[in-house]
């Protein structure tokens, strides 16, 4: 395989499309089912087979327990008109640990989970977590929605982040859309999550325009092109891809913070989704960051890499 390959941004990214809607909610009938049918195809011919279909047996358990949840009760109006006033997100992270809903719903999730095949590790941690007193469930919720996750218990948070984003795809898709603005670079306006990654998106009335991916709500908000996500610059930003990959999925790279984030050109393949072909992309990753520890001088195998 050969390394990251520099490509200069696209000359007509800036202003192609003049009034894209700036959100798009997600519809938790289908983003979970559709992730888990994506990967499933992406698994067929990768040497990550196993791994991409275990993440689609977690999709599939997310989709099966919707019928299964209680109603989500999303702020009051007067709430969400506040967050509008002060450029807010709606949804407090901060309330959500002591949520009953949200408890049930991880529950419920660990207990579909049980069956499914599993590395013998994501097994051990999978009973861990089946385990866990309310009161220690709700200080891992709060470690994910913190991104404050201990490195010695990263898989069990992982079962409660799978659980936390149906949740909030729940509540997210009850919003509306109307009553959101933006609240910050690179910041979904519904929860104040980061993305995931981003899309070059072709649907009608959008087309061209680069949609930002929240790696929690799975809400999609309009963001400029040729802009990190990370810091809000459009100065030494950079794109990167392997070649002969189609030109599908690129880094965007910026010289002042030093982050990435990809972006998927969905235009190019509608199939393209934000978050199974991210992780099927992990071989741009690892370019990445062995390109960074390379100029660095460093090997990275040799580095805590």
């Amino acid at each position: 395989m050969s390394g990251p390959h520099f490509v200069p941004p696209d000359p007509t990214a800036i202003s192609g499309v003049m009034k894209a809607p700036f959100v798009k909610l997600p519809e938790p009938a289908t983003v979970f089912s559709g992730r888990a049918r994506r990967l499933r195809k992406l698994a067929a011919p990768s040497h990550l087979a196993s791994y991409l279909d275990f993440l689609a047996s977690i999709f599939e358990a997310q989709n099966a327990i919707l019928p299964e949840l209680g109603e989500a009760q999303v702020p009051a109006p007067e709430f969400i008109a506040r967050a509008r006033r002060f450029e807010m997100p709606p949804l407090d992270r901060s309330a959500m640990t002591s949520d009953g809903t949200l408890r049930d719903t991880c529950r419920r999730l660990f207990a579909l989970l049980a069956p499914i095949p599993k590395p013998e590790a994501a097994n051990a941690a999978l009973e861990r977590t089946e385990r866990l007193k309310n009161d220690v469930l709700g200080a891992m919720i709060g470690n994910v929605l913190a991104d404050s996750i201990p490195a010695e218990a990263i898989a069990e948070h992982v079962y409660v982040a799978a659980a936390l984003q149906v949740h909030f795809a729940r509540l997210a898709a009850r919003i509306d859309a109307s009553a959101l603005v933006p609240v910050g670079v690179g910041l979904c306006p519904v929860c104040g999550g980061r993305p995931g990654a981003s899309l070059i998106v072709g649907w009608y009335g959008a087309e061209g325009a680069r949609y930002a991916s929240c790696a929690l709500c799975s809400t999609l908000w309009n963001e400029v092109r040729v802009k990190c996500l990370a810091c809000g610059s459009t100065k030494g930003v950079g794109y990167q891809e392997i070649e002969g990959q189609g030109g599908t999925i690129k880094a965007e790279t910026c010289d002042e913070c030093g982050h990435y984030v990809k972006v998927l050109y969905q235009h190019k393949d509608m199939e393209l989704d934000p978050v199974a072909d991210d992780v099927a992309s992990v071989g741009l990753d690892q370019l990445l960051r062995e390109s960074a520890y390379a100029r660095a001088g460093l090997n990275p195998y040799l580095a805590g890499y």
